[in-house]
């Protein structure tokens, strides 16, 4: 009796799939959003990144905060220089730079140029981590990065990343995904692991 109750309730899921999948038909670049206090933000916006790569499509990374640090991802992303153009154009975040005048020019100088890319359609998919936690902290304009952002060409994907998202950018995106935090091994006094954050 267990295994024809779980039987009908798969095909009952599958059904309900299967309906969904046949409504889904349009296509369209997405912007997608990853948010909150747990980690993992800037890592799924990479393995869109290594998905993309897959395919043959091209991806821009710009990173807004970060950049003090060379990471694994920058240095693994380097070995496809057809497909991915990596720009690290921040200084370090927030609490370490201090200096607002200084931060909010390192933004606009990363906007000048997250929107070239933005304009140009080859690129399949463009990546800006951290771009939340300048919005958050007004370094840049909001109204102007939303316009941009829906100006991009039609197909093509951009992954915001970084905590505290502002509202406009969630009522904006297609899909925003928040990760929470249970348990980080910082709060134990544990340093940032090779591999794990960097």
């Amino acid at each position: 009796m267990a295994g024809q109750d779980h039987q009908s309730q798969k095909q009952r899921l599958k059904a309900s799939v299967d309906r969904r999948k046949a409504a889904a038909q349009e296509e369209k670049g997405l912007l997608i959003v990853t948010t909150g206090a747990g980690k993992g933000k800037s890592t799924a916006a990479m393995g869109m990144a290594l998905r993309c790569v897959g395919h043959g499509m091209k991806v821009a990374i710009i990173q807004f905060v970060k950049g003090a640090i060379e990471t694994g991802e920058s240095k693994a992303l380097a070995h496809f220089p057809d497909l991915v153009e990596f720009h690290r154009l921040g200084e370090g975040f927030t609490w370490e730079t201090q200096n607002r005048e200084r931060d909010i020019e390192m933004a606009q100088k990363a906007w000048d140029v997250t929107k070239q890319y933005l304009q140009d359609p080859s690129f399949s998919m463009v990546i800006l981590d951290e771009l939340n936690i300048i919005l958050r902290n007004d370094y840049l304009p909001l109204s102007d990065v939303i316009a941009d952002l829906k100006a991009k060409p039609a197909m093509q994907h951009v992954v915001v990343t970084g905590r505290s998202a502002k509202q406009e950018l969630i009522d904006a995106a297609d899909l925003v995904t928040e990760m929470g935090m249970v348990k980080h091994p910082f709060r134990k006094g544990i340093k940032a692991q090779q591999g794990v954050e960097f």
